[in-house]
């Protein structure tokens, strides 16, 4: 494990990290849209859908490719970026974290 804090700084900053950027942003984008809204509104459901394109992609799709990329680096030795998606987990603590932050700004 790397002990660089412009390793850890740069890791952060990137793709496949706890909580899921991703999944923070659409939620919160959705909550917002929901409070000033309401779930009725055409705004929403576009949000929504969106929200969980996003987030579908950041758990299945960019997690299957650090799988390929960890199997590209055992075969070819090369440097291919590994953790690019996000467990579940990640995902959930960053769409949870960011609807409460996004309810208590909309209510202060």
């Amino acid at each position: 494990m790397y002990t660089d804090w412009k390793f850890n700084i740069r890791r952060a900053l990137g793709s496949g990290w706890m909580p899921s950027v991703h999944s923070a942003v659409v939620t919160s984008l959705t909550t917002a849209v929901a409070l000033k809204y309401g779930v009725s509104s055409d705004l929403f459901a576009i949000s929504l859908w969106f929200t969980v394109i996003i987030i579908y992609d950041a758990i299945n799709i960019r997690y299957e490719a650090g799988l390929h990329a960890i199997a590209i680096n055992k075969l070819l030795w090369e440097k291919f970026k590994e953790s690019l998606g996000h467990l579940p987990s990640e995902a959930f603590a960053g769409s949870v974290h960011w609807i409460l932050s996004a309810i208590f700004l909309f209510y202060i």
